[in-house]
């Protein structure tokens, strides 16, 4: 695909595919606008050039109904006031409505689209919904690297009846970052990794295993593991179902030569209790219940990070958003940002993370991915 630089566009119609799927508070305003934002230089470019811009994103999941809630309207309103410039907002992706907006539009114009996944079309890739995308629109933007892994009508179904497609600069920036980070890296590289559930990350980290030289699991995934070696655990979130699959990757990972490093003690109260404790694993009491990691495991955490020349992190490494459980995440956060080697993080529970502890703008990148990264 090219680059957004080696497009004519000047008085085209551009249609750019963003990210801007962001939370809402509850008054209907923009909660986090780290995705728009990551798309301004893109959006500022094609604007500059006097195009005729039109943006298309989803938010939510409506499920091909239009649904008032998962409308953009107050996205159009935040990136009108982060632009400076005014942004009409079009009731729906495709029709009338947007064919006379366009009639009526200056070069230079822009126009934010209403919720593609409004249409069912969307999500199923239909051929009809994705010609109508591209009707009348002479340049394909793809600046939404989140949903780039899905066969979507405005991803991939609309590029086969554009002529010319290029990607935007957002997207080329988690490409670079994904090359270096995962495709050639240096090394020793070191992959963190947390959350809740072991099953939903388990393929990126078989993915991993032989792309990483050290990985350290936090967060309550680390109990599922931490129980399939025999460990105690008390009464922490465990995926009992996943027991056998947690130990098969710890023994393929042996195996490759991957050192993986385990909470060795953890801070949690005990069931139906608000006392904040921290404690060693092997004494742990059967109603204990996990919701960070504890000091013993920073400082082994801290010892693997100190060489790492790669760290990436996909997650957070205890219940961060509770203050009595934000130790553990925040403390690795200042010594990955300390750290002299390449820091890339993604994920949306990670960037909050980042954002609340203060270290966000010393990573060297933070994907806008979410669940892609």
């Amino acid at each position: 695909m090219k680059s957004l630089d080696d497009v004519v566009m000047r008085e085209r119609v551009v249609f750019l595919r963003a990210d801007f799927n962001v939370p809402l508070d509850e008054n209907k305003k923009v909660a986090d606008d780290t995705r728009i934002r990551a798309t301004l230089p893109t959006i500022e470019r094609i604007l500059n050039s006097g195009a005729y811009l039109l943006i298309a994103s989803h938010l939510g999941r409506p499920k091909g109904k239009a649904k008032p809630e998962f409308s953009l309207r107050p996205v159009c309103d935040h990136l009108s006031s982060l632009l400076g410039r005014e942004v009409t907002f079009v009731g729906d992706c495709v029709g009338d409505e947007r064919q006379k907006a366009l009639e009526r539009a200056k070069p230079g114009d822009c126009f934010l689209l209403e919720n593609v996944r409004f249409h069912e079309g969307e999500t199923k890739n239909d051929p009809e919904f994705a010609r109508a995308l591209a009707d009348g629109v002479d340049v394909y933007v793809n600046d939404a690297f989140a949903v780039s892994h899905r066969a979507h009508a405005s991803v991939h179904g609309i590029v086969k009846y554009v002529k010319e497609c290029a990607a935007g600069y957002q997207l080329q920036k988690e490409l670079e970052y994904y090359h270096k980070a995962l495709v050639d890296p240096k090394r020793p590289v070191v992959f963190i990794v947390g959350g809740a559930k072991v099953s939903t990350k388990i393929g990126v980290l078989e993915n991993l295993t032989d792309r990483c030289d050290k990985m350290l699991i936090g967060g309550a995934m680390a109990n599922t593991f931490l129980k399939a070696m025999g460990k105690s655990v008390g009464a922490s979130m465990v995926e009992d179902d996943f027991l056998e699959g947690a130990r098969s990757f710890l023994d393929k990972a042996e195996k490759a030569g991957l050192e993986v490093i385990l909470p060795v003690d953890g801070r949690g109260v005990e069931t139906g209790g608000n006392v904040v404790k921290e404690i060693k694993l092997e004494e742990i009491t059967p109603n204990f219940e996990i919701y960070d990691i504890g000091s013993g495991t920073v400082e082994a955490f801290k010892r693997a990070i100190a060489d790492a020349a790669t760290i990436i992190w996909n997650g957070p490494v205890g219940m961060f958003e509770k203050e009595d459980f934000a130790m553990g995440t925040f403390e690795v956060a200042r010594i990955v940002a300390d750290s002299r080697g390449l820091k890339v993080a993604g994920g949306g529970d990670t960037v909050s993370a980042l954002r609340k502890s203060g270290t966000y703008d010393r990573f060297d990148y933070v994907s806008t991915g979410g669940g892609a990264f």
